[in-house]
């Protein structure tokens, strides 16, 4: 092993006012779920977001997938339709909830829910006699999955759009931001994001009573009444005011960190512009704009030269910077082998050639020299 020092795929960014909120939290002694740095951290994405939206700020983007999923009524015994290539984070509230969860392969060109898989799985689950309540599409490494298409089968079905963009922030469609498309939207603030509250999530939605609705169950859906009245299970899913604090300093840097990631991809895309067995996963086209959260590859096998996605690494691993495969699909996880898979294995053939590259924003020139002798070593 070497005594360099790590490189990490994805670690926080400050930018500098984060401790200033903090601070302003403890001297008011606002350290509770409750305080003036969520509403302001929350006032802060809406304005961002724009598109009216309304932004209720969780513990953890996995809350949002949880509280999305009840305020779309999804209950025991419903079917959810969820993209397969995914962090097992975007599956595992469709369980919480005592659904089923039916996985959707990927397509090519965004690595997103395949709209011919998906029309496919809605029209087969109907013959079965159970029309799927929700559908769970997700913007993979911060690339936008087929809104429109996906929208369009959507609404044909009348079936509601869980939006996962918890890798998305910043990213946007025909320049409507990621996080808007769903029914209800759902961001991360998990320490390897854009953005980060340390900890922390978003849920997302149009309406203002949505919102309200979230934040009354992630406050234990507590009544408005002199004594703790409950009508409903609650949780305890709301942001604290001083991670708030943490996002509201985050914020402010969002657009220059996320060019910062953007300058990775380009970085890489320069790389690999010789190198015949690597593609760098990029946008399809200009509808598409990517904060590039992670910059991704396929490697194509070569055994003469021993280049595969495992070698090179084993390579970084050596060398001690992080590299990490793709997502696993869902339906591959032991945990949810049982269930109902749609697809041609797209996805399948994705995880067992793709690499996630280290992406951050606060990378140094140092550090990116050592990255690139390795590669440019690597594939000699």
């Amino acid at each position: 092993m070497t005594d360099k020092k790590k490189i990490w795929i994805s670690k926080p960014h400050m930018g500098g006012n984060e401790e200033k909120y903090i601070q302003e939290a403890l001297d008011s002694n606002w350290v509770a779920p409750i305080g003036p740095n969520i509403n302001a951290f929350e006032n802060d994405l809406e304005l961002y977001l724009g598109e009216n939206s309304h932004v209720a700020a969780l513990s953890s983007g996995t809350a949002a997938i949880h509280l999305g999923l009840i305020l779309l009524g999804i209950k025991t015994g419903d079917t959810v339709l969820c993209q397969s290539m995914t962090f097992s984070a975007s599956a595992n509230p469709i369980i919480y909830q005592g659904a089923t969860p039916i996985f959707i392969d990927s397509e090519l060109d965004t690595w997103n829910l395949c709209p011919k898989a998906l029309e496919i799985a809605i029209k087969e689950e109907i013959k079965k006699g159970k029309k799927p309540k929700a559908i769970v599409a997700v913007h993979l490494y911060g690339v936008p999955y087929k809104v429109d298409e996906i929208r369009a089968i959507a609404n044909h079905y009348k079936i509601p759009i869980l939006e996962d963009s918890a890798e998305a922030l910043g990213s946007s469609y025909k320049g409507k931001k990621c996080g808007t498309f769903g029914d209800i939207g759902v961001l991360s603030f998990n320490g390897n994001k854009v953005i980060t509250t340390s900890g922390g999530g978003a849920l997302v939605t149009n309406k203002k009573e949505i919102k309200d609705k979230a934040i009354f169950l992630a406050t234990q859906a507590r009544e408005n009444t002199p004594h703790y009245q409950h009508k409903e299970i609650g949780y305890n899913y709301r942001l604290s005011n001083i991670c708030a604090g943490i996002g509201r300093g985050q914020m402010e840097v969002l657009n220059p960190h996320m060019q910062l990631r953007r300058d990775m991809h380009e970085f890489y895309v320069d790389i690999f512009k010789n190198i015949d067995e690597v593609t760098v996963f990029s946008v399809p086209n200009n509808d598409y704009y990517s904060n590039y959260w992670l910059t991704t590859i396929l490697i194509t096998p070569n055994k003469q030269k021993n280049i595969d996605k495992d070698a090179l690494r084993v390579a970084f691993d050596e060398e001690n910077i992080e590299s990490r495969p793709l997502w696993k699909p869902m339906h591959l996880q032991p945990v949810f082998s049982e269930y109902t898979y749609y697809g041609n294995n797209v996805s399948e053939n994705l995880f067992n050639t793709g690499l996630c590259l280290p992406s951050g924003s606060n990378l140094t020139d140092l550090e990116k020299q050592r990255i690139k002798d390795l590669l440019i070593n690597f594939f000699k």
